[in-house]
């Protein structure tokens, strides 16, 4: 029997309701829903609320997460829509988080004051990120670069870059495309120049793991190349049991019946680097990651955390 229905929950930023809005549209498109049988309702996170400091200083990737994830176990809502990206790595007991949407492109970019790529800004330029990974990376490209936190949405990182804050500021693609502020980007970094985060351009809808109409529903809108790719970049994040003080960056491509998984991995004082890459059959997309982590965590000797 069809649920009369469904609640949609999401961070309340402009970028988050674009993404839950695609999940909204998905759902009409493969479903008997109408338009106003799919509500979205926006949750406050504390990764919203606190943006002075390193989400490592707060607890982790699952402020963006966590309060969704407690409405979605308490029956509050139907489906969670997260940015891949910043869900932890262990799954949320009671929850499925293997549904998504065909991934937005995943570089990243560089936004700068006056139009300058990076490896023309001035030594001591000011760059903002909030990302450990994004600053060792940076650094490996253009050394005497100063990096300084930043926190917020895009259009409050945009503010601060322009009121003089920062030189340059470094985001990811996937979201610069969702808000159409593409005239903003000075810089595109390709995957081997700067290696994303794992999961980064995709949008992940979660369920209960006993809602069997709901993942009915989530299994239709599943983007089975997307689901090998996210899986293989977070089994490295499982292994290392990575949080947000784990620099490390993995991206997977499946091209003629093949998977290519490059991961990179920095110690904590961003001194050492470690990197992997691996081809495999398509069919290995469920053990390449752990593979990778594995070495990766061989390597490193456990470096790359406190």
């Amino acid at each position: 029997m069809k649920k009369e229905k469904i609640i949609i929950g999401s961070r309340g930023s402009k970028l988050a309701l674009i993404y839950a809005q695609k999940v909204k549209n998905k759902i009409l498109e493969n479903s008997q829903f109408h338009e106003d049988e799919i509500v979205i309702k926006e949750i406050i996170t504390k990764g919203d609320q606190v943006q002075d400091k390193r989400l490592s200083e707060v607890g982790g990737k699952g402020l963006f997460s966590k309060n969704i994830e407690k409405e979605l176990l308490e029956d509050n809502i139907d489906i969670a829509v997260h940015a891949l990206k910043d869900m932890p790595a262990i799954e949320t007991k009671g929850l499925l988080s293997n549904f998504f949407l065909k991934r937005n492109d995943p570089r990243e970019i560089l936004i700068s004051r006056d139009g300058t790529k990076l490896e023309e800004l001035e030594d001591k330029s000011i760059i903002g990120t909030s990302s450990f990974r994004r600053e060792f990376q940076i650094k490996r490209l253009k050394e005497n670069v100063s990096c300084k936190l930043i926190r917020g949405n895009v259009d409050t990182r945009l503010r601060k870059l322009k009121e003089g804050l920062y030189d340059a500021i470094i985001l990811s693609l996937a979201g610069i495309k969702s808000l159409e502020l593409e005239t903003e980007i000075t810089q595109i970094f390709l995957t081997n120049e700067i290696i994303p985060s794992a999961g980064q351009g995709i949008i992940c809808a979660q369920c209960k793991e006993n809602n069997f109409s709901i993942i009915d529903l989530l299994t239709k809108i599943n983007d089975p190349d997307t689901y090998k790719c996210a899986i293989a970049e977070r089994d490295i994040l499982k292994i290392l049991e990575g949080d947000c003080e784990t620099a490390v960056g993995a991206h997977a491509i499946l091209k003629n019946n093949e998977i290519t998984l490059e991961a990179e991995l920095f110690s904590l004082d961003g001194k050492k680097r470690y990197f992997e890459k691996e081809k495999r059959s398509i069919n290995e997309f469920d053990k390449i990651g752990l593979e990778i982590g594995k070495i990766l965590k061989n390597k490193s000797n456990g470096d790359y955390k406190k």
